[in-house]
């Protein structure tokens, strides 16, 4: 407990002290007036369908997941999957990390299914959500030039010429996958084959992740399940894009922003989302600041504001959902932080 106490303060000071340098850096200082000016004009209308369509992320995630348990289960709940999923997501921004292993567990004990199944289930989900963000950020970034993005010609070549080789890059990985699932056992002998030096331990540890991925991408062998699996993640993602858009459209000062806009935002902000802190999320606010102040020129009062309501209106949302929901369920927060921790692989 006093190591973690420790680490919270330094994790603090640290942001701290990078905010207060970075707001010091700026000429005039950070204008508080302006910021709380700038917040006043949010368009509560706006930020409700932000709201709606975070929430509305939780039901195609329940969707995508009856679709990839299908062989184990051919006929499971919605509402537990959906219930696992919120209450999943809102232990992931309460406790972080370890909270995303407590989807996976409540819905294997909701459905009665093996956790290592379930375990590779979330694995096959971020992959797909992995590429598709990939792909997505790709093609925005090739489009600078059409996007208001303020970029100089060498920074534009640059995000165009990456832009490309990011969309060829998540294609090709998502052929892969593809093949994979369908060649899997053969895949599997000749990488471990391939790691034969390894010590013993390390093998059995790669071997075991390889098992767990192959049972996930089992899942998916017919057409018919690999397409709805496409299709939710198309919708996902397009659901997430709309939050962007509204949580943008509720500043009447960001309203030009346009849809590949919206992309390069949501890319930089997904990868910065790799790093999350409990309850607070970690890199994607700070991500949004920068990007917004740098390549869009966003005043940086704005730009706070921005990022803030971002945060709260697709990440805290669940929050308010899911403390009932696991009240209703006779859940304890405590029994879920250590799920989530006895959980992770």
């Amino acid at each position: 407990m006093a190591k973690r106490t420790v680490g919270w303060l330094v994790v603090v000071l640290v942001a701290g002290a990078a905010v207060y340098l970075w707001f010091r850096a700026e000429e005039g200082g950070f204008g508080w007036r302006e910021f709380a000016r700038n917040l006043a004009t949010l368009d509560p209308r706006w930020a409700a369908a932000c709201c709606a369509c975070a929430l509305a992320t939780y039901v195609g995630r329940a969707l995508r997941w009856a679709v990839l348990i299908r062989p184990l289960r051919p006929r499971p709940s919605y509402r537990n999957l959906l219930s696992a999923t919120v209450l999943g997501f809102t232990a992931l921004v309460l406790f972080g990390r370890p909270g995303e292993f407590v989807r996976p567990y409540l819905i294997a004990q909701k459905e009665k299914l093996p956790l290592a199944s379930q375990l590779a289930a979330w694995t096959i989900e971020r992959i797909y959500d992995l590429l598709a963000a990939l792909l997505l950020f790709g093609f925005a970034l090739s489009q600078v030039d059409r996007s208001t993005a303020q970029v100089g010609p060498a920074l534009k070549w640059v995000f165009q010429t990456g832009g490309w080789a990011i969309v060829l890059l998540g294609a090709g990985c998502l052929a892969a996958f593809l093949v994979i699932r369908s060649y899997g056992n053969w895949a599997r002998d000749r990488l471990m084959a391939a790691l034969g030096f390894l010590r013993e331990h390390h093998l059995a540890r790669v071997e075991a992740a390889l098992n767990s991925f192959l049972e996930g991408a089992a899942s998916t062998r017919s057409a018919s399940s690999i397409g709805w699996v496409l299709a939710y993640t198309a919708l996902e993602w397009l659901l997430i894009a709309g939050c962007f858009l509204c949580v943008l459209r509720a500043f009447p000062g960001l309203r030009p922003f346009g849809w590949l806009d919206v992309l390069i935002l949501m890319g930089f902000v997904t990868f910065g989302s790799l790093v999350q802190l409990p309850g607070v999320g970690g890199g994607p606010q700070v991500v949004t600041l920068v990007i917004l102040r740098e390549l869009f020129k966003v005043p940086l009062e704005a730009a706070t504001g921005v990022a803030l309501a971002l945060w709260a209106m697709t990440f805290l949302v669940v929050v308010p959902v899911g403390v009932p929901l696991a009240l209703l369920e006779g859940i304890s927060w405590s029994r879920m932080r250590d799920l989530g921790r006895q959980s992770a692989p």
